[in-house]
């Protein structure tokens, strides 16, 4: 906390981008600092989120490997995201075969990544909720991607404490 807190605003942003990836909501929540704790920075991060538009949750979506992909890199960012999509690597041929196909779907059907908070969860339990948000309408699919985002942005949050 204390290290953010002294960061300059450029630097601040930067960090927080690890986090979510939309620039409205790293400066929203750089520009609250100084956090007094950690409830303080969250509460922060969540308003922050609450007030994005969707073209910068859309934004931040973009940050946001396909689930099932491998992200490629050494950045913070793709080892976070390799280590919450562990429960979707290494599963039987079949279920990554239909991961693959219920991204195409849903990215055609919403224009976007599916997008959720994998950590925990096995490929199987991540296939069955892609499934079933296919048949969401997209006002329904839109609040169920800002809550997703809030859960993995929360995560990271977290983990931006324990970097450094």
């Amino acid at each position: 906390m204390d290290r953010l807190n002294r960061l300059s605003g450029d630097e601040a942003e930067r960090e927080l981008m690890s986090c979510c990836g939309s620039r409205a909501w790293a400066g929203a929540v750089a520009g609250a600092r100084p956090f007094a704790g950690e409830a303080a920075l969250t509460g922060a991060a969540g308003a922050a989120l609450r007030d994005l538009g969707w073209a910068d949750v859309e934004e931040a979506l973009s940050h946001h490997p396909r689930i099932g992909d491998r992200p490629e890199g050494t950045g913070r960012e793709e080892s976070w995201s390799r280590a919450e999509q562990a429960g979707s690597t290494g599963t039987d041929a079949e279920t990554a075969r239909e991961l693959r196909a219920g991204n195409l779907a849903y990215e055609h059907r919403f224009g976007h990544v599916f997008l959720i908070c994998a950590t925990g969860l096995s490929a199987r339990r991540i296939l069955a909720a892609l499934r079933e948000r296919l048949h969401n309408d997209a006002r329904t699919e839109r609040e169920i991607v800002r809550t997703e985002l809030a859960k993995i942005t929360h995560l990271r949050l977290a983990h931006l404490g324990e970097d450094r």
